[in-house]
C-alpha cells in the first residue's frame, strides 16, 4: 500500500464510508446529495479513471429505483477497485 499522510487516509476512508451509505440508501431514494458529491470530488485524485465516479453521480440522481440501485452499486464497486489497485484503500483501514 502506498504510504499516504494520515489526513489523506482519513479523507479516503470517510469518502468511501459516505459512498457506501449511498449504496445502502439508493434503492429507496435518490442519493445525489452534497455529501456524495464532495466524497466523489475527494476521491477524484486517487482514481486512475473517472468513469466510476461519473457513473456513481449519474446513477445517484436517477428516478428509477432499480436502475439507480444497480448503477450506484456497480459504480461503488468500480471506485473501490480503482482505489485498491492504486494502493490507496484497504478494507477495514482505521480512520
Amino acid at each position: 500500500m502506498v504510504t499516504l499522510p494520515k489526513h489523506q487516509r482519513v479523507i479516503i476512508a470517510l469518502s468511501v464510508h459516505i459512498l457506501r451509505g449511498g449504496v445502502v440508501r439508493c434503492s429507496t431514494t435518490r442519493v445525489d446529495t452534497v455529501e456524495v458529491r464532495l466524497a466523489l470530488r475527494c476521491l477524484l485524485a486517487h482514481c486512475r479513471e473517472r468513469w466510476p465516479l461519473e457513473l456513481y453521480w449519474d446513477a445517484a440522481g436517477q428516478e428509477n429505483d432499480i436502475g439507480r440501485a444497480q448503477g450506484v452499486t456497480a459504480a461503488f464497486n468500480g471506485i473501490v477497485r480503482q482505489l485498491r489497485l492504486a494502493g490507496r484503500y484497504e478494507e477495514g483501514e482505521p480512520a
